[in-house]
């Protein structure tokens, strides 16, 4: 984001005023909103979001053809079915 360490530990501790244009980096790195980030609304209704392991595993499977696709879901769908018993 280009923020210092320093500059943020300020804002925390309320030493600075968060301006719109730092609020709303914030918001966008930490893939929040900007009502979150001041305390006007509760994150709990957020379902939580796949890991990064995942998502990068997820992205290599898109590259795959459609046919390989369909056979690692097939595998992975078995393996799930297999969980819930």
């Amino acid at each position: 984001m280009g923020i210092s360490w320093t500059l943020i530990s300020d804002y925390e501790r309320g030493k600075l005023r968060l301006h719109d244009k730092i609020l709303k980096k914030l918001s966008i790195s930490l893939e929040v909103t900007t009502d979150e980030l001041l305390g006007l609304k509760n994150n709990k209704s957020k379902t939580r979001k796949p890991s990064l392991k995942i998502m990068r595993r997820l992205q290599k499977i898109e590259e795959l053809p459609l046919s390989k696709q369909k056979a690692l879901f097939i595998t992975i769908d078995n393996f799930l079915k297999a969980e819930e018993k």
